[in-house]
């Protein structure tokens, strides 16, 4: 197939390169958005995917509002694509576009449609604690990733997986069944599904607010929060920001197989039932390991942090390098 690649973070580039070396499909052009300042010194950085259509000598076309840039508007007329191929590109698409190539447009997105339309599937199926998710390839429509689905690949979420972890395990799983999409839909061996809207739920953007623990939910909801906004959440110690990157809720492991790393912990753990504090106090240390700290409902065990302006770490090296004592306690409100 001919094909105009959409796309911009990381979670599309998988998608890209693997299409790049399918030998029975050529990529016409890339669509992604336009560069970006960021760090310190506000450099203007391109997209992931730009990065890689750069290497790969592919044309680039970046338009800051696609539905009013009649530039690449004729250039996608002109294009004779067989199917435009969309993977978190990050503008909505005009039904002018959506009619131009021949099979129309194919969406990778980040879930089981219709649960988790909307920009931050992957975050928030962690954060609601889900059990299982995967990926649905869909014929887009104007609608927010409300369109026919194609094909589906599940894939189970244990308690230990997070963000970045389920990221990149969905970014290989969505490029696999976009080819094997495109390859039926070649055949014509696809019927496409319409979505039951009445099952259909939505992945808002995340905000800032969002990162901030409020150690007086559970553990469990906690955990799910700091894995499904990894790297980001963020909570106060000794006036400073703490950003909490992993943890575990002691009163899960008992049903859980612990990775290889943890099999020694339980040994720790004797007695940690009678052990209780205020909401968000440290109430134990534990050598290797971390520390511990009593939630609304429940202890969380902290394994990985990162102070403000300081590198990441682990829990136990936080615990030495600050003296941390039992009886400190991490506060809710963050600046």
């Amino acid at each position: 197939m001919r094909i105009v690649f959409f796309g911009t973070p990381e979670f599309a580039v998988t998608t890209l390169e693997k299409l790049i070396i399918t030998d029975n499909h050529e990529i016409i052009a890339v669509v992604t958005q336009p560069d970006k300042k960021r760090g310190r010194g506000s450099q203007m950085i391109p997209s992931p995917v730009k990065q890689v259509a750069l290497k790969n000598g592919l044309p680039i076309w970046q338009p800051s509002r696609i539905k009013k840039d009649q530039e690449t508007l004729q250039r996608l007329k002109d294009s004779q694509a067989d199917v435009f191929v969309v993977v978190a590109y990050g503008q909505i698409l005009s039904s002018e576009i959506l009619a131009i190539p021949k099979f129309g447009c194919v969406n990778v997105h980040g879930s089981i449609l219709p649960e988790y339309r909307g920009a931050a599937p992957i975050q928030w199926s962690l954060f609601d604690g889900k059990k299982e998710t995967g990926i649905t390839t869909m014929l887009m429509n104007e609608g927010m990733d409300t369109g026919d689905m194609l094909l589906k690949s599940y894939t189970p979420i244990n308690l230990f997986t997070n963000f970045n972890d389920l990221s990149v395990q969905l970014a290989n799983q969505g490029a696999d069944l976009l080819l094997e999409t495109l390859e039926k839909i070649s055949l014509g061996q696809l019927t496409p599904i319409p979505q039951n809207d009445t099952k259909a739920t939505y992945a808002r953007l995340i905000s800032k607010e969002d990162y901030t623990i409020d150690w007086s939910k559970s553990a469990l909801e906690i955990h799910n929060q700091i894995r499904g906004f990894y790297p980001n959440c963020v909570t106060i110690f000794r006036g400073q920001n703490l950003k909490i990157t992993q943890s575990l809720p002691l009163g899960e492991i008992e049903n859980l197989e612990l990775p290889p790393q943890f099999q020694k912990l339980p040994n720790y753990l004797q007695g940690i039932n009678e052990i209780s504090g205020n909401v968000g106090e440290i109430v134990k240390t534990i050598k290797n390991f971390g520390f511990v700290v009593q939630t609304g409902n429940g202890l969380l065990l902290i394994l990985e942090v990162q102070l403000a302006g300081k590198k990441l770490q682990s829990a136990w090296s936080f615990i030495n390098g600050t003296r941390l004592e039992v009886g400190e306690s991490l506060i809710s409100e963050v600046s």
